[in-house]
């Protein structure tokens, strides 16, 4: 984990966040986890950067990422996009 750790303080440092900006890394790993394999591969960075959102404006980053993470396991298995949110629709 000291890559992962070593790629947090310079990309915080890059960014200019410090303090209470640094990221909950376990809990945003967690999220990506189970965003990537309850919903879909795609799923994880997309739910990474809307939690990225919701802190930016103002949310709690433990508690949101608590809230998605809740949502990724109750999503249901094989669950299709609905039109127009696939991937392949932005492009």
């Amino acid at each position: 984990m000291a890559t992962l750790d070593e790629w947090t303080a310079a990309a915080c440092e890059a960014l200019g966040l410090s303090g209470p900006d640094t990221p909950p890394v376990r809990e945003v790993l967690d999220l990506a986890r189970e965003a990537a394999h309850q919903v879909a591969r795609p799923a994880a960075p997309l739910t990474t950067y809307l939690l990225g959102v919701a802190v930016g404006r103002g949310a709690d980053p433990r508690e949101a990422a608590a809230t998605l993470t809740a949502l990724a396991r109750q999503w249901p298995a094989g669950s299709e996009p609905a039109a127009g949110t696939s991937a392949d629709a932005a492009g």
